[in-house]
């Protein structure tokens, strides 16, 4: 099967790309001897009116070949005007550019089609509000937002939409709460989010999610009423006086009308179980519970009118909270760990300021990430002494040879999220459009900087991959099923598409190269310099080729040894 995913990849994009070069030669009426998809001996042979239609033995390339005007002597005298080199100089530039420019917009059309499969997205409700962040006191979680700058929106995708490209602007945003409309306006920090080869991306941010916390619980204090009625942290509530709970804002809706009545509730308890799968990992295996928790009665009969506020009042009458800022694992002989924090404790400060979100913790944890830090935290509601710690620094090299360092924060939380209903998409085939364009764009420009940055010399050369490792990679992309074997299509294909518009003679750039240089001396270079810059060309795809195969036999070489021996044994 692998093979047959690899000739169906490589046939499909060698035909796009000549699809691409035979179409505006016929556009432009260049007579067109023969179509060829594949190189050597001749397996399938169409005849028509004047076009020859080829399929070659070897499926690594193809061509167009048309009428030249070389030898115009044996050329009959009505084709003389169809041959190549007597259109004008833009047409022949177009039908040399239509192959890789075919290659590019191609992955527009793959990339579409898998878009095409989001028939349900997610509703334009607020799930999560980061603190610190534009929206944190003006949109709180359960909002539904009807607009954002006059633009009405359907879909969460479509608020992303709108706030990525209006970083810096004032945005008037109007969410529906509590059933009525609430005007607020929200200028969005422009966020900054660095990529391999060193690619840095712009959009703007405001700190919304549409995933909401799920009903796991944080307890706070040993004298609360969930502590009472034995309740831990990392309990997941599944159901309160006979209804199903799956998110910490459905928990605070079920209690906000508690007066301190007792309630019966059912949760799950993650219970550790090491060295599980006859050792394979460490898990934890969620076991049901059973409990009955009375909160404390509201301070007044008129509750607080403040969202935000509502919600603290109904967890604290219950004595719970979010997890998120309680800890779930510290690795031994960690900076964290040596200075005493354990599972279990609640952040509380860094560096003297309360920590309101981990990942805002995370991102003051990085900003000063050489430096040592004194963290503060309590365990079941006591205050601990804390200790100081400095982040692990971690070097590495990726795959294409690049070297990297970053300080990371080992120890982990545990806050689990849950998606909220889906809406039917409404704009399906613009919404696909615009993310294939989107995609096809990264894509594209991920490519031109790594062909930048090998020039640079900072990608080495032993990550050029040449056949074996496109062999393997279609066999995975096949096995995986159809839309990754598309979506693997599309990237080989913008591929294809820019390496044929290198600068190199018989490539697509090099004959562009000569056109700008007839262009600029008004004629054309002459045959023979043609002729020895073609074989410099073939001279250097040789040498790129063989380059190719000895990283691909090199990365393989273990694999090819053990097939070897399995041949002769």
């Amino acid at each position: 099967m692998d093979l047959l995913y690899f000739i169906l990849l490589v046939s499909i994009l060698i035909f796009i790309h000549e699809s691409g070069h035979f179409a505006f030669a016929k556009i432009f009426g260049v007579k067109v001897i023969t179509f060829s998809i594949g190189f050597g001996p001749k397996i399938v042979r169409i005849r028509g009116k004047e076009t020859e239609y080829c399929i070659g033995l070897l499926p690594f390339g193809g061509f167009v070949r048309m009428l030249e005007g070389r030898g115009a002597e044996s050329i009959l005298p009505e084709d003389r005007a169809r041959t190549f080199e007597s259109q004008a100089l833009w047409k022949r530039v177009v039908i040399v550019m239509a192959g890789p420019a075919m290659n590019v917009l191609f992955p527009i059309a793959l990339y579409t089609s898998v878009f095409l499969e989001d028939r349900e997205v997610l509703p334009p409700v607020v799930g999560v509000v980061q603190p610190g962040r534009p929206a944190d006191g003006k949109l709180v979680p359960g909002d539904r937002i009807v607009s954002v700058d006059g633009k009405s929106v359907e879909t969460f995708p479509d608020v992303q939409s709108i706030i990525a490209r209006s970083a810096g602007k004032p945005l008037r945003v109007v969410v529906q709460r509590d059933g009525r409309d609430v005007d607020t306006t929200i200028t969005p920090e422009d966020h900054v989010e660095e990529r391999e080869l060193d690619i840095v991306e712009h959009a703007g941010r405001v700190g919304i999610a549409p995933t909401f916390p799920a009903a796991v619980i944080g307890v706070p204090r040993a004298d609360s009423p969930a502590y009472r009625a034995g309740l831990r942290s990392f309990d997941r509530i599944v159901t309160i006086n006979g209804h199903r709970v799956d998110r910490l804002i459905d928990l605070q809706a079920a209690l906000a009308t508690n007066r301190g009545e007792t309630v019966p509730l059912t949760y799950l308890r993650p219970m550790d179980a090491p060295k599980a799968l006859d050792g394979l990992a460490d898990i934890a295996v969620m076991t049901p519970q059973v409990a009955t928790l009375t909160p404390l009665p509201p301070a007044s009969d008129v509750p607080p009118v403040d969202a935000n506020d509502r919600a603290a009042d109904v967890l604290a009458r219950a004595g719970i909270e979010g997890t998120d800022l309680y800890v779930s694992f510290v690795p031994e002989g960690s900076g964290e760990w040596q200075a005493g924090l354990r599972a279990g404790d609640r952040v509380v400060t860094l560096d003297g300021a309360p920590v309101r979100s981990w990942d805002s913790m995370n991102a003051d944890l990085v900003r000063g990430a050489t430096r040592l830090h004194e963290l503060s935290w309590a365990r079941d509601g006591q205050p601990m002494p804390g200790g100081k710690f400095q982040l692990r620094d971690e070097k590495w090299q990726d795959e294409l040879g690049q070297d990297y360092e970053r300080y990371v924060f080992r120890t982990e939380h545990w806050a689990p999220l849950a998606r909220g209903g889906l809406v039917p998409n409404p704009h399906r085939i613009t919404y696909a459009l615009g993310r294939g364009i989107d995609e096809t764009g990264s894509v594209i420009r991920f490519i031109a900087v790594g062909f930048v940055r090998l020039a640079q010399g900072r990608v080495s050369l032993s990550n050029v991959s040449g056949p074996i490792t496109l062999y393997d990679i279609a066999g995975q992309a096949g096995a995986k099923g159809p839309a990754y074997f598309v979506w693997v299509m599309a990237l080989i294909s913008v591929n294809l598409g820019l390496i044929n518009l290198l600068p190199i003679p018989v490539l697509d750039g090099g004959h562009l190269v000569f056109m700008l240089v007839e262009w600029v001396r008004r004629r054309p270079l002459p045959l023979r310099v043609r002729e020895v810059a073609s074989l410099v060309g073939m001279t250097m795809l040789f040498a790129l080729t063989l380059l190719a195969l000895k990283n691909d036999v090199e990365r393989r070489w273990d694999v090819i040894v053990g097939e070897i021996r399995e041949i002769f044994t």
